[in-house]
């Protein structure tokens, strides 16, 4: 297996966009792109990505806008654009399916996004879903769309004062403050993250992993999760793509499953033909992070191998 790294330009106009690459040695039997989550970047997914370069896969997958390597500078991080961060994020994520396609033409090509990753997946689904062979949206949820309303006016309300870079304590813990509760006493602030101590250890000190999302951020990311969750939107997926729904059972993002049962159904409501759930007990939010996430690899691989040979 060889691993790169590369860049294209960002829909921003200004941004240099940075991906990494995992070539198989022998044939390529099919694509991954990856759609990383929020505060974090893609090169934290090495161990899947090599787990399926080593069974013929070729993955990819770029830093979005305002994370890892695709900043200007670090007070960009938790920044996407102003005003249509999201469009870019999106668009950016195609442009790297356009280079890719043409790299490898004609072969099976498949989408995983976690977390944040998998609203924007679910998004551009309603936009791009057309020729791909399937999709895993991991760690997900819903949103009521009061609170996303809410917090979108606050967002606006507080960028009216501050400007769009600033970074609201408040809104970071609306978002995230009731995630740990259910693992209190708690050894850390991100025990939520995976039972895996070395995982969530290795996180807190990851300066890519730990800085503050900006007003722009929550905006924008509030935003796209209402396009994704809006049935119409939805209704708009190809009826034949193949997806996957998996998280972690115990995964505060998805309510402890209840929000990722909600967005499954909103799928099987809209008629799409080939749409599953997997629940992993006892785990949390980076399913592929977990002690056992061997055995999420392996049932991953298992479903892209069987939507291969359809």
């Amino acid at each position: 297996m060889k691993k790169n790294e590369f860049t294209y330009p960002s829909a921003d106009n200004k941004t240099t966009i940075y991906a990494t690459e995992w070539i198989p040695d022998g044939e390529v039997r099919a694509v991954l792109q990856i759609a990383h989550g929020m505060v974090e970047y893609i090169d934290r997914y090495d161990g899947f990505a090599s787990f399926l370069a080593e069974h013929g896969f070729y993955v990819a997958g770029n830093d979005h806008l305002g994370h890892g390597r695709s900043v200007t500078s670090d007070d960009e991080h938790g920044y996407f654009a102003h005003p249509n961060g999201n469009d870019c994020v999106i668009n950016d994520m195609d442009r790297l399916r356009l280079i890719t396609a043409e790299k490898y033409p004609g072969i099976p090509y498949f989408f995983l996004g976690h977390s944040m990753g998998s609203f924007l997946l679910r998004q551009y689904l309603t936009m791009y879903g057309r020729g791909l062979a399937g999709a895993i949206v991991m760690g997900t949820g819903e949103q009521p769309a009061p609170v996303l309303n809410a917090g979108k006016m606050l967002c606006r309300a507080i960028a009216l004062v501050k400007g769009w870079h600033h970074r609201s304590g408040l809104i970071n813990g609306i978002a995230f403050g009731s995630y740990n509760k259910a693992f209190e006493p708690a050894r850390t602030p991100c025990d939520w993250l995976s039972r895996d101590e070395n995982n969530v250890d290795a996180y807190m000190k990851d300066p890519w992993c730990t800085y503050m999302f900006t007003v722009n951020g929550y905006y924008q990311m509030f935003s796209g999760i209402q396009k994704c969750q809006d049935p119409k939107n939805i209704d708009r997926i190809p009826k034949d793509l193949p997806v996957l729904f998996v998280s972690g059972a115990e995964d505060p993002v998805g309510e402890s499953g209840k929000g990722v049962k909600k967005a499954y159904d909103s799928y099987v409501k809209a008629g799409i033909l080939d749409v599953g759930i997997k629940l992993y007990e006892k785990d949390r939010h980076e399913i592929l992070n977990e002690i056992d996430r061997h055995e999420v690899f392996s049932d991953l691989l298992d479903w892209l191998e069987a939507r291969i040979e359809k």
